[in-house]
């Protein structure tokens, strides 16, 4: 029943038909490769200036294949990610510009080596984009295609790499009028911008404000060459840059919905985010403009309008620019954050090591080991509620990030010490662990702002992904959840209300992993199973049964089931509504869920190879619990099995987290980071519920290894 009312609820979902709509006459693609948003200017850029103030405006992420060991996007696979509608490379491991096409007697032209590029991309690529979709599309529909520039040709030829009609500039297409879709390349920022090797560097500050004004003027030409009822949608479609970015993206006149874009924020389903869409999605947007039927192949959806906004073009302008300078700043300090995090997280486990295995520092030290581990434990949730706050405008974002991350994870910690439950051996670690689910179901059911460009979350440059759960959030979140639901088991057990609180765990957990997987919250496809699975497991061991294989099979099998019914469920809504849940099984259907599959196995192996710093990470944490915390020490029985004793639920708790790490490791293509950041919640959570222990049970005979008179600690794992 529970999946059908999923299936159901899911199927009905924006399936209402949709209302008639006045097409506009014609799209005018207009690719600016390079162009970024602090770049434009009100008395320098006039004409740009003109289209944001006069429609939708996004930051665009140029979701194409990047150059080996680059990450950015050059001018060739820009284009032709948008004729495919799905990202697409360029051979070579320069941004060398396109080659002007081959002109025809008929006044079209011919794309030069056109089945080489798409015999790379069917072969040496993974994502297999049909090279000249959209062209074809509107040939097909008796639409007529027009391209000026050699980067526009790519954009606009059909699958056979023609175009129906070429000029080297807007001037040369003449009138407007005849054309169904008009592809412009503006590409002096590209020329400005290319090294002599030519792999892309970055222009000086003149020469790259006189390369702005060049293309400004060019698309001044094409707006005055407008006839009635064109859509203009302006895109910076790559990078020129040694390193990628956010770029400019525009749309002004009829939109999708019927109604002009009004001057506002773009978004798409493709992000869910205001003010950020992918250059995927404005292949989707021409063909929806169009009145086409959208293709399989073609991933994006359609940019359409946030909402009227009040907002200035000038704030608008100056926040997307922003936008833009979080994700370089992200991209800066990521690494050394995880550099020193790690070596942090490791340093303290050496030093609580000492204290509770030689008990160095008597019960100061265990006092304050157990406030270091509450505030340890809150650092990951931290790294998410830091976006809160500005930290990337600072003068320097490191030394900020660290002091805001830290400073929140404090102000967590106190919140853990605030109150009565500091006393009890799981009440700082229910409040934290509380504190940690609750915040990111928040986020996930408001928008995910709170992981976006976050040192833990979504890096949009890269468009990975823009909303839902990333693969770290779920870590931290069931690990959260699992947890917190063994602090308030715990609490009633010890109340004589053990079925109230099988019966809470269940409703809350369930709950948890619905909207882990729930394609308007978090989204997530790998992360159900393995939710379901820890919190099969800590219910299980909570109603004091054992997990046996079968079991196991049973609740492995559940999980598969329940995200596979919400994936057909997403897929039987409209193409434009779908999620990647939706997408999947129209991939499945046309048999490319291997490839797929295949590609997030490997990037599963390449994260766990590569990230030797939270590989290192993970296999400490998991000796310092085993190793340290399950043992006999100077303090007496080992401190897990003293937790255990005094908050039995505890056992349940971080098994259920443990299994859930596991498998998400298993299933997800982040790999090691999600036991590494599950275990970096549990761990120091289950240290300082262990400290709390010690100091609530001291050893009968402190000058050896000795448990407490009258207890029998029992096995812990």
């Amino acid at each position: 029943m529970l999946l059908a009312a999923v299936l159901l609820a899911l199927s009905y979902a924006g399936t209402a038909a949709a209302s008639a709509r006045s097409l506009p006459a014609r799209v005018v693609v207009v690719g600016v490769p390079g162009l970024q948003w602090s770049d434009l200017d009100r008395d320098r850029t006039p004409s740009l200036w003109k289209l944001v103030e006069g429609g939708g405006a996004a930051s665009l992420s140029t979701r194409a294949v990047p150059l080996p060991d680059r990450g950015v996007t050059c001018e060739v696979a820009g284009w032709l990610t948008v004729s495919a509608g799905q990202r697409a490379g360029a051979p070579g491991t320069d941004c060398a510009p396109p080659v002007p096409p081959l002109p025809a007697p008929d006044g079209g032209a011919s794309v030069p080596d056109w089945s080489g590029l798409v015999t790379y991309n069917a072969e040496e690529t993974s994502y297999k984009p049909a090279l000249g979709l959209l062209g074809q599309l509107v040939a097909d529909a008796g639409g007529k295609v027009a391209a000026a520039g050699p980067g526009a040709a790519l954009g606009a030829a059909d699958r056979s790499g023609k175009v129906g009609k070429y000029a080297a500039t807007i001037d040369g297409l003449g009138d407007l009028a005849p054309y169904r879709l008009v592809v412009v390349e503006a590409a002096d920022l590209a020329r400005a911008g290319t090294g002599r090797d030519g792999g892309p560097a970055p222009a000086g500050g003149q020469d790259r404000q006189a390369a702005v004004a060049g293309a400004d003027r060019q698309v001044g030409a094409v707006l005055d060459r407008l006839p009635p009822e064109t859509t203009v949608l302006l895109g910076g479609l790559s990078d020129t840059s040694a390193a990628p970015h956010l770029h400019v993206a525009v749309a002004r006149g009829p939109s999708p919905d019927g109604g002009p874009y009004p001057h506002g924020y773009l978004t798409t389903t493709s992000t869910r985010q205001d003010g950020l869409v992918t250059n995927t999605d404005l292949t989707a947007t021409v063909i929806a403009l169009l009145g086409l039927e959208t293709p399989n192949g073609v991933v994006g959806h359609a940019w359409r309008s946030a909402g009227p906004s009040g907002e200035p073009a000038a704030a608008m302008v100056r926040d997307l620019a922003g936008e833009d300078l979080a994700s370089q700043v992200l991209r800066k300090v990521r690494g050394p954050f995880f550099t020193v995090f790690v070596a942090v997280q490791i340093l303290f486990y050496l030093l609580a090591a000492v204290a509770i295995r030689r008990g160095w520092g008597g019960s100061r030290a265990l006092t304050a080991t157990r406030a270091v581990a509450v505030v340890s434990g809150a650092i990951a949730i931290a790294t998410f509620l830091a976006q809160l706050v500005p930290w990337w405008s600072l003068p320097a974002p490191m030394a900020a990030v660290i002091l805001t991350i830290t400073g929140i994870a404090c102000a967590i910690a106190g919140i853990a010490f605030a109150g009565p439950w500091r006393a009890h051996v799981l009440g700082p670690l229910t409040v934290v662990a509380g504190i940690t689910s609750l915040a990111l179901l928040a986020d996930v059911m408001t928008g995910s702002r709170l992981q976006v460009n976050a040192v833990t979350g979504y890096e949009p440059v890269t468009g990975g992904r823009f909303y839902g759960f990333s693969n770290i959030a779920f870590a931290v979140y069931s690990a959260g959840t699992i947890l917190a639901l063994a602090g308030i088991a715990q609490w009633l057990i010890s109340r004589g209300r053990r079925t109230l609180a099988l019966a809470v765990c269940a409703a809350y957990g369930l709950f948890a992993v619905f909207a882990d997987g729930w394609p308007a919250w978090g989204a997530d496809f790998g992360g159900v199973p393995a939710f379901l699975a820890g919190v099969a497991v800590f219910l299980i061991l909570l109603s004091g049964s054992r997990v046996s294989p079968v079991k196991l099979g049973l609740i492995g099998l559940a999980g598969v089931l329940l995200i596979g019914a919400i994936a057909v469920a997403d897929w039987l809504k409209p193409a434009a509504q779908r999620t990647h849940l939706g997408s999947f099984v129209q991939q499945v259907l046309d048999g490319e869920a291997w490839t797929v599959i295949g590609r997030k196995l490997g990037a599963m192996v390449g994260v766990t190879v590569g990230n030797w710093s939270l590989t290192l990470l993970s296999l400490v944490a998991l000796a310092f619990l085993f190793l340290v915390l399950d043992r006999p020490s100077r303090w007496g029985a080992s401190a897990l099995g003293r937790a255990y004793l005094l908050a039995p639920a505890l056992r349940a708790g971080l098994i259920g987290a443990l299994v859930c790490a596991l498998i998400g490791f298993l299933m997800n293509d982040s790999g090691i980071a999600i036991p590494a950041m599950a275990l970096t919640v549990a761990v120091p959570l289950t240290l300082a519920a262990c400290v709390r222990a010690l100091q609530l049970s001291p050893p009968t005979t402190p000058e050896r290894a000795s448990a407490p008179a009258g207890t029998t600690a029992p096995p812990a794992l």
